[in-house]
């Protein structure tokens, strides 16, 4: 089982996020809570002010809490290496990492320019807030599903079982309802951003490949 996981990037992936969350705690030792976020979280201010520019990197594979690396792992060894298989090794590690670029910027800049105002910021998120997590390129490889697998049933929350497309949907809305009702932070806009690159990707490759993304779509939707 191990060496199965270990054969794929979505494993590697995975296990970067956990040696990347336990550095993080190590590094906390050294410099501080502060000091440690400001180096490896994504903040809209620091950006636009050309301060901290691999954050964009480094915030894709760093997690806020043990429950948030769980959750998001978990989710990633499910959808990663359905995708992984699905579209092929190479293509799936650049479109992971695009998806997650994407998805930090479109925080970054939603952020920056309407997080300024009270509902702006309940919107579009706090240009003062930081962000972390591998969700915003998670999303990307759902959306990119949406589109290929439509019909493809999943749990969402581990629980609730509906098609890919439905599930994408109502994920991202109930998460964006969640924090707007509750002072939680919740990535809403890379979410976003991840799911857009998904989605465009998606219907790069029915273009590119109608045969084949015809009969994938077929198989999947038993």
């Amino acid at each position: 089982m191990r060496r199965q996981i270990f054969a794929t990037y979505t494993g590697w992936i995975i296990l970067i996020n956990v040696i990347a969350f336990l550095g993080f705690l190590i590094l906390i030792n050294f410099i501080g809570d502060s000091s440690a976020i400001s180096f490896v979280a994504l903040q809209p201010a620091s950006i636009f002010n050309g301060n901290y520019l691999w954050t964009f990197i480094t915030s894709m594979f760093m997690h806020a809490s043990v429950t948030h690396l769980f959750v998001n792992m978990l989710s990633l060894l499910f959808i990663g290496s359905f995708v992984e298989r699905l579209i092929g090794k190479k293509r799936f590690l650049g479109f992971y990492l695009i998806a997650g670029l994407f998805a930090g910027l479109t925080f970054v800049l939603l952020a920056g320019f309407f997080g300024t105002s009270v509902w702006g910021e309940r919107i579009f998120g706090n240009p003062l807030a930081f962000a972390v997590g591998a969700s915003g390129a998670i999303f990307g490889l759902g959306g990119l599903l949406a589109v290929l697998t439509p019909r493809l049933k999943v749990l969402v929350f581990f629980i609730i079982p509906m098609p890919m497309w439905m599930a994408m949907v109502g994920l991202i809305g109930i998460l964006w309802l969640a924090s707007l009702a509750l002072p939680i932070g919740i990535g809403n806009t890379a979410h976003f951003g991840g799911l857009v690159v998904g989605l465009a990707y998606g219907f790069y490759l029915k273009w590119k490949y109608p045969h084949r993304t015809k009969m994938i779509s077929r198989y999947f939707s038993r």
